[in-house]
């Protein structure tokens, strides 16, 4: 059976907005410029609407907070979503932020282009984030 982009959408219980989604990407992709980052900074970051259990963004610019686990160049980096989720299992690593008790989603480290970045949030602290990159390394094991 083909999918069609209709079908998708309305494929499962809980709706998704692919083609809002598609629409907010093209505007980022436009972008002639990504912000200044850095490891350790704290982005809202559009992250989109995505297939299955990938975690989505919220709002009609599809953010989440994203931690910037490492930066390969002025262009891309690898990112970690947070939550104020708080679940006890290997995947979520807890941290706190700005006075909130929240958790990094590890499994969900993936790849980003800059242009996703929309406004920073602030830094994680030295020893957090090296907590944070030692659970990645355990995971990754």
């Amino acid at each position: 059976m083909l999918y069609t982009p209709a079908v998708l959408c309305h494929a499962s219980a809980m709706q998704k907005d692919f083609p809002g989604w598609h629409r907010q990407k093209a505007q980022l992709h436009a972008q002639h410029q990504a912000p200044t980052f850095q490891e350790r900074d704290i982005w809202w970051c559009s992250v989109g609407v995505n297939v299955g259990h990938e975690m989505d963004g919220k709002n009609q610019f599809y953010h989440r907070p994203v931690l910037i686990v490492r930066k390969f160049n002025p262009h891309i980096f690898f990112g970690v979503p947070l939550t104020t989720k708080i679940k006890p299992n290997p995947y979520y690593f807890p941290i706190r932020f700005k006075g909130r008790e929240q958790c990094a989603m590890l499994s969900q480290l993936r790849l980003w282009d800059g242009k996703c970045l929309t406004h920073k949030m602030g830094q994680l602290p030295d020893e957090q984030f090296e907590a944070v990159k030692q659970a990645l390394r355990r995971l990754l094991k």
